[in-house]
């Protein structure tokens, strides 16, 4: 009951947002202006087969609110233009077998991150928050390398999974430079694009990326893509099939922007909270008044 009323939370404050925008737009069309463009990128994890219908039906809605783009790419945007980028993490097999099809019927680009040393086995890691994936089977080479080159791009998402923030550096760095090694090594095709498992990373990630030779990497926070499309670091939108048409609308519309925002307000209240209560109990236990 807490989950659903703190989506209903989200969806509204999100549509005052998104209202908020198109009242800006309609002020700016008013005077001729055409605005700057917008882009969002989308990620999902696995499209269950029972689930095919409602992610079609997203894609569907994608068409008619947005101009799908690759999310590698580095052409300049066209001012008041709606952009949108599909992107899956993990690799698992019921992308091939449930999204990419449908992908191919709408001419949808869509990046796919691996973990290359769970390849043609069933993901061997812990899943934070509502999503599991249950005892999925992630794509092998060969079914990689059978995906339709023209729409769908092959990125690094790890060798194992880990949350790259609580390991060593040189352990970090492996994950890094060593899953781009293997995966070109496998596809026989230049990997450029890395995502962060759970979105956990900081500025010497970041750092490794670029010496990797990622020409980008994306997050989990629910920012706009740079307009000029060339940003390094990118933020994503957490999609589900699953997710109402509304809610699947709003985040296309970048409305779910102000959740990073909300995360770091919570987290200083926190931390805020936590120095008042030592303060406090400080002050007890020597007696201050």
């Amino acid at each position: 009951m807490m989950r659903k009323m703190k989506r209903v939370v989200i969806v509204v404050l999100s549509s005052a947002l998104f209202l908020l925008d198109w009242f800006r737009g309609l002020l700016r069309r008013a005077i001729g202006a055409s605005g700057p463009p917008m882009c969002v990128v989308l990620f999902y994890h696995s499209i269950p087969f029972a689930q095919r219908g409602r992610f079609a039906e997203q894609m569907d809605i994608l068409l008619r609110h947005a101009q799908p783009i690759a999310a590698g790419g580095t052409l300049e945007l066209t001012d008041g233009v709606r952009y949108a980028a599909v992107t899956f993490d993990d690799g698992f097999e019921s992308v091939a077998e449930n999204a990419v099809p449908i992908l191919r019927k709408r001419g949808i680009f869509a990046t796919i991150f691996v973990v290359t040393e769970f390849l043609g086995k069933v993901a061997g890691w812990h899943h934070f928050g509502t999503y599991s994936n249950g005892n999925e089977r992630l794509m092998g080479v060969e079914e990689l390398s059978m995906l339709p080159a023209d729409i769908i791009s092959i990125g690094s998402h790890t060798m194992t999974h880990p949350v790259l923030t609580s390991l060593n550096g040189h352990a970090a760095k492996a994950e890094i430079y060593e899953s781009r090694l293997k995966l070109q090594a496998m596809l026989q095709k230049d990997i450029t694009l890395f995502s962060f498992p759970y979105g956990a990373f900081n500025a010497d990630l970041v750092a490794w990326c670029r010496e990797a030779g990622y020409t980008r990497v994306f997050t989990i926070l629910p920012t706009p893509a740079l307009p000029n499309a060339k940003g390094y670091v990118t933020g994503r939108v957490s999609v589900e099939p699953t997710d109402w048409k509304l809610e699947f609308r709003l985040k296309l519309m970048g409305a779910y922007r102000w959740l990073p925002l909300a995360f770091a307000a919570k987290k200083k209240m926190i931390e805020k909270f936590g120095a008042l209560k030592r303060f406090s109990s400080y002050s007890n236990a020597s007696g201050a008044c």
